[in-house]
């Protein structure tokens, strides 16, 4: 949608329709520090090897590529609204087979269709709210997303802390003869309800509608959502019919280009989800209490650093919204990708000062130990104002409409994919590596991702969503 058709202000219903849809972040956020809390107690009560804790963890993941690959597609035929419906009940569902899970054998199957749920989810919030909101405010409503990852990242620590200390510790009986992290994983029926309950209460995306004939319908969401007048309502729909019909169909074989089998722009988004994930930011919030605690914290202490974590991370998203309008895309990531490196070059240092007594143990001196904290929060820092919430608005909005629900399934998916390497591998390579090698990679790829940013990517904020091209910047 054009921006001069819009008010000067986000109309009251885009914003909150675009706030329900970004609620599917809560599932992700959530899901990861459940797995954070009561990953040590899982390994505990199911005498897990650092292999298969990495598998626990990660498994999700790799259903949330799956979800990914096929919700854009599914979205076509079913529409945006009806694919978030079924991904709050399949996770919900999924978070009641988790809790009741007698054996590893159970579980990692239903941590996987989890994963499908939360992929789907991933997929629909960029893709309903760029539909819905003005090139003005995009960025804005398409950080919402990171915004409720943040918070039930936040929330679900806050809630597995106040369990684990009430039992005693996450593996200890809380109540009914259920230790701590069953319930855990219980209390992500939560926000699987709240998902599909905002879900049931929004409007179809128009483009879905005016695809399926239903253009009445268009018209109603259009003007009772968006504001527009009569005769803009017309010229809207008008133009999205216009766009529907130049790129009916979309298939795999429509993101085939020039470049080593690609189009330009879709190895451009698929380079920008991989950064997302190489920063290394879902190692720290997956494995933060386990990584503290095997520097000598306490588990309280760990989750309580942890906490503070996350806090961090939500207060940044919430500023980061609010800027994310006013400058450029590219240099706010170029900058997020220099404080990133630099964070996770003193924290690779920092971890590099502890040493090993005479019982085997790691000891890590207070002064570096308060420097890693620091700097792992620098990080978050860094990354919350920057890849973290842009990350989800670029994939909503770099694509142009010939291949935008494709090529978004396809880098959704991938981000989910690396993702899931960062996080099945971290705790082997970090056994193997050391947690010094492990963050000093990290801290390269960040580094990388300047130049990535400055040589490739194009400039999108601003621009109408038929305005993207294939890959040449844009100033």
């Amino acid at each position: 949608m054009s921006a001069e058709r819009f008010r000067p202000r986000v109309p009251g219903r885009v914003f909150l329709a675009c706030l329900a849809a970004a609620l599917g972040g809560l599932l992700f956020g959530f899901d990861t520090s459940v797995v954070n809390s009561a990953v040590g107690a899982l390994s505990e009560h199911f005498d897990l090897t650092a292999s298969m804790r990495g598998m626990v963890a990660s498994l999700s993941l790799l259903g949330c590529a799956a979800g990914a690959w096929f919700a854009g597609a599914v979205s076509e035929r079913l529409g945006r609204v009806r694919v978030m419906l079924l991904s709050a009940l399949l996770f919900g569902l999924c978070a009641v087979a988790a809790a009741f899970a007698p054996s590893v054998a159970v579980l990692l199957p239903v941590r996987l269709l989890a994963g499908v749920g939360i992929g789907a989810a991933s997929v629909m919030a960029p893709a309903y709210i760029a539909e819905i909101a003005a090139p003005r405010s995009r960025g804005r409503l398409g950080g919402l997303q990171q915004l409720f990852i943040t918070i039930g990242i936040f929330v679900a620590l806050a809630v597995g802390l106040a369990m684990s200390r009430a039992a005693g510790g996450a593996v200890h009986d809380l109540w009914a003869g259920f230790p701590a992290w069953r319930w855990m994983f219980l209390v992500e029926l939560v926000p699987a309800a709240l998902y599909g309950l905002a879900a049931l209460r929004l409007p179809e995306s128009p483009r879905y509608l005016v695809g399926r004939g239903r253009e009445v319908e268009a018209r109603r969401v259009l003007q009772g959502f968006t504001g527009l007048a009569d005769d803009e309502v017309d010229e809207e729909v008008d133009r999205i019919r216009m766009s529907i019909g130049a790129h009916a169909t979309t298939s795999l074989r429509d993101l085939r280009g020039p470049a080593l089998g690609l189009r330009p722009i879709v190895w451009i988004g698929l380079g920008v989800a991989a950064l997302v994930q190489l920063s290394g930011i879902n190692a720290v919030f997956v494995y933060s209490t386990s990584l503290w605690e095997s520097v000598g914290f306490t588990e309280s202490e760990a989750l309580t650093m942890s906490l503070v974590t996350a806090g961090v991370n939500i207060a940044v998203t919430v500023v980061a919204i609010g800027l994310a309008d006013r400058f450029g895309r590219r240099p706010v990531l170029a900058a997020g990708s220099v404080g990133m490196a630099l964070a996770l070059a003193v924290t690779a240092f920092a971890f590099g000062q502890a040493t090993t007594s005479a019982s085997g143990e790691l000891v890590f001196p207070v002064a570096w130990a308060m420097t890693a904290l620091v700097a792992v929060n620098l990080m978050v820092v860094s990354f919350g104002l920057t890849w973290g919430p842009l990350g989800w608005v670029l994939l909503g909005e770099m694509f142009p409409p010939a291949i935008r629900s494709t090529a978004l399934a396809v880098a959704t998916a991938v981000q989910w994919f690396v993702n899931y390497a960062v996080t099945r591998s971290f705790p082997v390579v970090s056994e193997a590596w050391g947690l010094p090698a492990t963050y000093g990679t990290f801290a390269a790829i960040s580094a990388f991702g300047v130049f990535f940013v400055l040589r490739f990517l194009p400039e999108t904020k601003g621009r109408s969503l038929d305005e993207m091209g294939d890959g040449t910047r844009a100033a």
